[in-house]
């Protein structure tokens, strides 16, 4: 075979080697030429400056003790002259376990096939693992070119000391495209789970980092990072929780790789190559970033966190278990004072107007028969299921009555409630139903679609698929976000509670109809329960539907999370205009089927919304012409038709009212209403066009969000300029949702992620846990909004408590 073998080589590396040198040693041919083998025997961390041709081939032969107690890293750095393409070095490193081979200039290709050479190129061997206490282990570097011409090149092997990482410790390295680093974790005894922090100083040069299992060959370039393990790109921030069920050995690799190319993490694209095989120059593309890992939550963290989940709003249930109880206390109290003083009683009960029914926080009180007057009989006894279409106007006149009667310049609520009460109660009980049906067949895709999405991320590893606060995320089973799907239980339980409450006011009030109390039938407002039941189950998809978009969240499954927002927002607003106007509110076939528009323009605006002039133009008239619509159906109490003759009579009316004669509007709270609600939604459209914002779901909720708020200010101001006061219950939701939704919408703005920038510019908002070490800012934002919409639907409920006693005709409709 040549030269003699070193005497600490043995046989079975002997003829290999000597079968390489064979095979390297062949005839060239016609030319009779051999080519050399140079073998040489080399130690760490010194530098060889050879040369090397198509001639000649050299083998770098080394040896280093492997211990199994202790993990120590070798890496070979290579630094050569720029040359072409044509004749690039390669270099093989033969280990006992494992090939690892590169060339020189290394090129690395990003986006439409541009190449960036790199003439200095770093790489850590992969160590195979020992099961002797100590092994002497030996490895050989092979250095060949097809070049001519003698190249001149540096090679240095070198250990590397800190390749084992320590828990709680930083460590600090760089690294860049052609020079990967990657470090080795041993999970400790007790630790069975862990968070790898990975941070920079710099934002760019874009970089990715990777978990990978103990095992050879190492995936560390740019072009095969994403072939095994959990992975993400990052800018400053990357984080990845990882468990040691995960990997078997109780260890494994944290690698770090600098990408060749920015606009994986939201960089600009520097270069436009002319020619397919024109080379660029990325410049200087290393990073210092730094790497500590860090325990993660045990099992006790977990329940701690789902007991004080559950404590908060199992609270409120006890508290509205314990109103209830005063509430039946005191009247019970009552009721023992007016068996006592009989007459007394009777004459305070009917001088102030009272009925056999009051009302407590949440529902109304039964008062014995006795106090019944003598004329109410118990002859209204019809069954409420035999309600027909037809029954709709009760009075035969009132088709010709009520284009009169709405257009009357003071309205009272009994001009709008002549309709026949059940008509209008299994009318309105429509709308549960309705969204009941929705919620059935929208949530079932939505289920079946986000179980798809986290299964591709555990099986890709993938972690750019998904949008999570990465520094707060506490895995459970297959979930990646445990902690941002738990907190979402609030909705849920809070909506429940709200059926049950309103469930408990339905049942009370059909029986005070039922014994035909005169307080139930002719006094108040009109009691209607179906859109309080839509509201509260509303509330309760959005508990679900945004526990499905945190399953994995990410700009594809946004709508998720809105869409029943929308839905609330519309409920609450018709459900105010109900108060008044019974009946005629919005059919529930028509209030769902705009609600519909609005998610259909919300997907249009996620998908094709960003900088698109059209979109924005076409949206923005859209929202100004029904704007204009609903304000004239409001205004004019749906006495008008959209025909051929609607624009002759707009110009009569602005002849008539502004030119003929200068008059001020007839309906004059109405028309301060309205006319603040176009300077709103005007004003709203106009931000649209002028800043088109990249988050169209958020503006288009934000859009309810205003009209609900103008809508409701608008009504408490007419409701105590009507004279009408506001119960202590209600003043007190009123006060409390308010202090609740202004520190919910400050955490809400946090801005924890957010998928309207890349996975990687997403991550520079993570931040740590705030609470108990499991929940973060998104956390308390579900928790407060969840208390602050329960309370805001019971400012609905109690609102107009205070007019209970109070005659139809004499509350103003507004």
């Amino acid at each position: 075979c040549g030269d003699p073998l070193p005497h600490w080589i043995g046989p079975g590396f002997g003829l290999l080697l000597c079968l390489s040198i064979l095979q390297c040693g062949y005839s060239t041919g016609a030319e009779g030429t051999s080519k050399t083998v140079i073998q040489k025997e080399a130690e760490f961390d010194i530098t060889y400056n050879d040369t090397v041709t198509n001639d000649n081939q050299t083998i770098y032969a080394f040896n280093h003790t492997v211990s199994r107690n202790k993990t120590e890293g070798v890496r070979v750095s290579v630094d050569v002259l720029p040359v072409g393409l044509e004749s690039p070095f390669l270099f093989v490193v033969r280990q006992k376990q494992a090939v690892l081979s590169f060339q020189v200039p290394l090129i690395l290709r990003g986006l439409y096939q541009r190449k960036y050479p790199y003439s200095h190129v770093g790489r850590t061997l992969c160590q195979p693992p020992t099961r002797a206490i100590s092994e002497m282990q030996y490895f050989f570097v092979d250095v060949s070119t097809l070049s001519s011409l003698g190249t001149h090149y540096q090679l240095r092997v070198s250990r590397v000391d800190s390749f084992t990482l320590h828990t709680d410790k930083k460590f600090s390295f760089t690294a860049s495209p052609s020079q990967p680093q990657y470090f080795k974790y041993n999970f400790p005894d007790g630790v069975d789970t862990v968070i790898v922090k990975v941070n920079s100083e710099m934002t760019f040069p874009c970089s990715v980092m990777s978990i990978q299992d103990i095992q050879c060959p190492v995936y560390d370039l740019d072009n095969n990072v994403a072939f095994i393990g959990m992975y993400q790109t990052m800018t400053k921030k990357g984080a990845i929780t990882v468990q040691r069920k995960d990997f078997p050995s109780n260890s494994f690799y944290v690698v770090v790789v600098v990408k060749t190319e920015d606009e994986a993490c939201g960089g600009p694209l520097r270069f436009y190559p002319l020619r397919p095989d024109e080379l660029f120059d990325a410049g200087n593309r290393s990073k210092v970033l730094d790497v500590v890992v860090s325990p993660a939550i045990n099992s006790e963290v977990y329940v701690m966190g789902m007991l004080f989940c559950l404590g908060i709003f199992l609270s409120f249930y006890l508290l509205t278990f314990l109103m209830a109880c005063l509430d039946n206390r005191r009247y019970a109290h009552s009721l023992s004072v007016s068996l006592l003083y009989p007459s007394n009683t009777r004459h305070s009960v009917w001088t102030t107007g009272a009925s056999p029914y009051e009302y407590g926080s949440f529902g109304l009180i039964h008062l014995p028969a006795i106090w019944v007057p003598s004329g109410v009989g118990r002859s209204r006894a019809e069954s409420l299921s035999s309600v027909e279409e037809d029954d709709y106007d009760t009075l035969a006149d009132i088709d010709s009555d009520k284009n009169i009667v709405r257009t009357k310049k003071f309205l009272y609520v009994s001009d709008l409630s002549r309709k026949d009460k059940r008509v209008l109660s299994k009318k309105y009980q429509i709308y549960f139903w309705n969204i009941a049906t929705i919620a059935v067949f929208y949530a079932l895709p939505v289920v079946q679609l986000v179980i798809t999405y986290q299964t591709v991320v555990n099986v890709t590893g993938n972690q750019d698929i998904c949008y999570y606060n990465f520094l707060c995320a506490h895995p459970l089973g297959a979930l990646s976000a445990f902690n941002n799907i738990l907190s979402n239980v609030g909705y849920v339980l809070l909506g429940l509670l709200f059926l049950l409450i309103v469930l408990k006011r339905d049942i009370v009030h059909n029986r005070a109809m039922f014994r035909n109390d005169l307080n139930a039938l002719e006094c108040g407002i009109p009691k209607h329960f179906g859109l309080f039941y839509a509201m509260g189950t509303a509330l309760m998809m959005e508990g679900l539907l945004s526990a499905c978009y945190h399953v994995c969240p990410n700009y594809t499954n946004f709508q998720f999370d809105t869409s029943f927002m929308y839905m609330i927002a519309g409920l609450c607003m018709l459900k105010l205009y109900q108060k008044r106007h019974p009946d005629i509110n919005a059919s529930a076939y028509t209030a769902y089927a705009c609600l519909a528009g609005v998610i259909f323009f919300s997907v249009l605006g996620v998908v094709f919304g960003k900088g698109n002039m059209v979109f924005w133009i076409v949206f923005s008239v859209i929202h100004i012409l029904a704007t204009l619509l609903l304000s004239i159906q409001l205004y004019y109490m749906g006495r008008w038709r959209l025909d051929s003759g609607i624009m002759r009579r707009i110009v009569n009316v602005i002849y008539t009212d502004c030119i003929r004669q200068c008059t001020g509007p007839m309906y004059v709270d109405r028309m301060v209403l309205l006319v603040m609600g176009n300077i709103g939604n005007w004003s709203l459209a106009a931000y649209g066009l002028i800043a088109r914002p990249n988050d169209f779901a958020s503006y288009l909720l934000a859009i309810a969000i205003c009209n609900l708020l103008l809508y409701f200010a608008f009504y408490i101001i007419m409701k105590l300029r009507s004279g009408e006061r506001i119960q202590c219950l209600a003043l007190v939701c009123i006060l409390f949702t308010a202090v609740v939704w202004g520190f919910a919408l400050f955490f809400f703005f946090q801005g924890l992620s957010t998928w309207q920038k890349t996975p990687a510019e997403s991550r520079e908002h993570n931040r740590e846990c705030i609470v108990l070490s499991f929940f973060d800012d998104h956390d308390i934002w579900h928790f407060l909004s969840s208390i602050a919409m329960f309370g805001s639907f019971l400012v609905l409920l109690t609102m107009d408590d205070d007019l209970d006693t109070v005659q139809r005709d004499k509350i103003y409709a507004f």
